[in-house]
């Protein structure tokens, strides 16, 4: 899959589901899929090219898309977390064999509940206790599949373990490698579902996200500041509410968290706007 990135909106949406129906099949099926580990290398791939054409474009598709549906949940909040982990890497000055590792552990870290969680995201009514402890053991499931799909990585394999563990506040130097994972992975993680919506509720906006993963806290969290300067508070794809009551989709970051490139889609009456108007 190359991406060409002169073509329209519709092409690059295109290139984001093929994207994520790859991811769906690996990890739906991954014990009949020969080659895990190569055909999972080459998803990151293709997301890096994605990426690294032009971030904004990326970032755009991966909110309009984890804001969309429900259905198909797990693969594609892998590849939000992914996209989120990659863009995360390179401000933070991760090793490139401590980015690789992350980006797989992203994609991999749910691999133990695949279709539970996709039918959570469906679900209306609460967990049942087997379901709970399917959740509780989930990332034991998951090191467990990964070793019988022959993965030797002790990084990867730990960091999907743990995932879920809550670490010190200390900073990310001073982190042993598969903690420093544990904790940008965790952030990532938590703020991606925030934003998803499921059945029982619509999902939340991104600063509402970053304001719930800040509560409790009562020091500055080096990977949630970076998320904040990554994707913004306002981030490309999502939607804001202007001071005359239009509402305008984000297209791009600006020079400043709070100050995005948008147009508005829909005006102050409830019409849409065709073209929408920029600003």
């Amino acid at each position: 899959m190359q991406a060409r990135y002169d073509e329209p909106y519709e092409d690059l949406l295109g290139l984001w589901s093929d994207l994520e129906s790859a991811l769906s099949v690996l990890l739906s099926e991954p014990l009949r899929m020969p080659g895990f580990t190569p055909k999972l290398q080459q998803i990151d791939l293709w997301l890096q090219d994605l990426i690294s054409h032009d971030t904004d474009v990326a970032l755009y598709l991966m909110f309009q898309r984890a804001a969309s549906t429900t259905v198909g949940y797990s693969p594609s909040h892998a590849l939000v977390c992914a996209s989120l982990c990659h863009v995360l890497s390179k401000l933070l000055n991760l090793p490139q064999t401590e980015r690789d590792t992350l980006i797989q552990a992203a994609l991999t870290m749910n691999i133990g509940m695949t279709a539970l969680q996709n039918q959570l995201a469906e679900q209306r009514e609460p967990l049942s206790s087997v379901q709970s402890e399917q959740v509780k053991l989930h990332p034991m499931e998951g090191r467990v599949l990964l070793e019988r799909l022959l993965v030797r990585d002790a990084l990867w394999l730990e960091t999907v373990q743990y995932h879920h563990e809550v670490l010190p506040p200390v900073p990310l130097a001073q982190l042993q490698p598969v903690q420093r994972l544990v904790r940008i992975l965790g952030t990532v993680d938590r703020y991606a579902a925030l934003i998803s919506p499921r059945k029982t509720r619509g999902g939340r906006s991104a600063i509402e996200s970053l304001q719930i993963l800040q509560q409790g806290q009562q020091y500055a969290d080096e990977v949630k500041q970076a998320l904040i300067e990554v994707v913004g508070l306002y981030p490309p794809g999502t939607y804001v509410q202007l001071d005359n009551g239009e509402i305008a989709v984000v297209l791009r970051r600006g020079p400043t968290p709070s100050e995005p490139q948008i147009a508005s889609v829909i005006d102050a009456e409830g019409h849409g706007l065709y073209p929408p108007i920029l600003h």
